[in-house]
Parts: C-alpha cells; sequence; structure tokens
C-alpha cells in the first residue's frame, strides 16, 4: 500500500515558495503568518507525485473504512507521519468507521500509536461504542498509563451517559483505577458511593491526597470537612499538598488551618525563585 508522505512534500513545497520570494519579503515573522494560506494552497494545488489530485481531495477518493484504517496501520509501520487528510477522512465516515476502529482496540498485534489515533477518532464521532471497553481499561490500570487517559477523556466527553458503568466500575477497580473513575464522577455529586470512595482513597493513599482533595472539593460534599482538616493540620505534610487541601476546605465553605513551611523545599524554591525575581 503506498504511503505518501504529506509532511516531506509540504516541507519540499514551503522550500520552493520561499526560494521565489525575494529577499525583502523574507521576514521571519511575517512568514509564520502566511503558513496557514500557504497550506491552503499546497492542500488545493494538483501534485504530481498524486497523479495530478490534490492533496486536499486525495484519501476522498475511497469509501471503505477498513481499507482506510489499515492505511492509517501502514503509516504507521512505516514511520511516517499519519496524513491528517486521511484522519479527517475516517472522521467523516461516521458510523460506518466505528466498529472498525472499535475492534481496532483489542486486536492483536495492533500498536498502541494506531489503538491512540483509533480512540481519538472515535471521540471525534462523539461514539459510545467503546464505553464498556474503556471503563474496564480504567479498573486495570496503572498509575502512568497513556492510553487509559486518552479513553478517560473520552469518558469525560460521554458525559451522564458514562455514569452508570462507571459507578459499577469502581467495584475491583486497582487505585490507580478508582482514582481515574473518581477524577470523573466527582463532577456529579449526589452519589454516596462516589463520596464514600473518595474518602476511602483518600485516608488510604497519603501520596495522592493532593488531587484527591481536589475531588473532594469538586464533589461539594461538605461531610469531607473534618477529614481534609485533619489532614491539612498533619506535621509533616508538603506544602504544595496543603495547597490542593486549603483549596478543597474553602470550596467546601470550611476555615483552613493557616500554616507556615519555611523548611519544606517546595515552599523555598516557588517563594525563593519569586524573592529573587523581586526588583
Amino acid at each position: 500500500m503506498n504511503c505518501p508522505d504529506f509532511d516531506r512534500r509540504f516541507a519540499d513545497y514551503i522550500k520552493a515558495w520561499m526560494e521565489a520570494l525575494p529577499e525583502d519579503q523574507q521576514d521571519v515573522d511575517e512568514l509564520e503568518q502566511q503558513m496557514p494560506a500557504v497550506y491552503e494552497a499546497f492542500l488545493e494545488t494538483p501534485a504530481d507525485w498524486l497523479d495530478g489530485c490534490r492533496p486536499g481531495e486525495y484519501f476522498e477518493q475511497w469509501d471503505s473504512a477498513d481499507l482506510l484504517i489499515d492505511w492509517m496501520g501502514e503509516y504507521i509501520k512505516a514511520h511516517i507521519s499519519v496524513p491528517d487528510m486521511l484522519l479527517n477522512r475516517i472522521s467523516d465516515l461516521g458510523k460506518a468507521a466505528e466498529p472498525v476502529l472499535d475492534a481496532l482496540l483489542d486486536h492483536d498485534g495492533v500498536s498502541n500509536e494506531q489503538r491512540m489515533l483509533a480512540i481519538t477518532l472515535l471521540r471525534e464521532m462523539d461514539s459510545r461504542l467503546p464505553m464498556a471497553r474503556y471503563i474496564a481499561w480504567q479498573q486495570h490500570r496503572e498509575w502512568l498509563d497513556e492510553l487509559c487517559d486518552n479513553a478517560l477523556d473520552s469518558l469525560e466527553q460521554m458525559g451522564v451517559d458514562a455514569l452508570p458503568g462507571l459507578l459499577e466500575g469502581l467495584e475491583g477497580a486497582s487505585d490507580a483505577g478508582k482514582e481515574a473513575i473518581l477524577s470523573l464522577l466527582s463532577r456529579y455529586p449526589g452519589e454516596e458511593r462516589t463520596y464514600q470512595t473518595l474518602i476511602e482513597l483518600f485516608q488510604k493513599l497519603p501520596q495522592r491526597r493532593a488531587q484527591l482533595a481536589a475531588y473532594l472539593g469538586r464533589l461539594g460534599d461538605d461531610r469531607a470537612l473534618p477529614v481534609l482538616m485533619e489532614a491539612a493540620q498533619e506535621e509533616k505534610l508538603r506544602y504544595l499538598d496543603y495547597i490542593e487541601l486549603r483549596n478543597a476546605i474553602e470550596q467546601l465553605g470550611g476555615d483552613p488551618p493557616e500554616r507556615e513551611f519555611y523548611d519544606d523545599p517546595e515552599y523555598e524554591a516557588l517563594f525563593g525563585l519569586q524573592e529573587e525575581r523581586r526588583p
């Protein structure tokens, strides 16, 4: 399958365009301002390397979701940047492309880059098809997981449609999975399971308190105030954690304790730097 390198061809186009400009018209700032128009011209100019087709229209010749999505994979295997025009064409196919992209997510031998693109395209289509799979991923995720983070963005976009599945997903989830799911559930007050799980995780994982405090503040349940206040008064509390705790306490209508952090490295790094910058 032929994989034209649109980025390289555009770089050649820019080079030829700049070489044709008089020297007095080659100001860098002005050239940067003209780039969107130059790119548009590139897309609309028939190209001999595409047998006379315009780059912006090249992928419009195909309607098969299977073919276009396989083509995306071929670009990745060839280590050539996947053209935006190809991704746009897949997205434009809408419903016809959804099941093909969804199947790609669990297909053996598919790279993470392909999966990342599939998740992004499904999100652009506002697809609900992979909702259950995304929630399952969160349940078993690690703390650092780019793929799961991308899927989490999609679950956020799904809004209340994802709420029942997310609540069920708390059961049996890893600590990292619970925190990820709670980052979304904290946007929907009134669910007792959300509050209780947040409090349990907050007390279990002191190293994650800053983030979990932010979720408690967003949830808006003032029953969390005693737990937050107690944490905010701990002797060995880090300054940056205190900031999040203070913000959450204030969000819930409480009065946070005043603290001094002169011996805290984070405090010294932040405010020492500010002192140095004063005239």
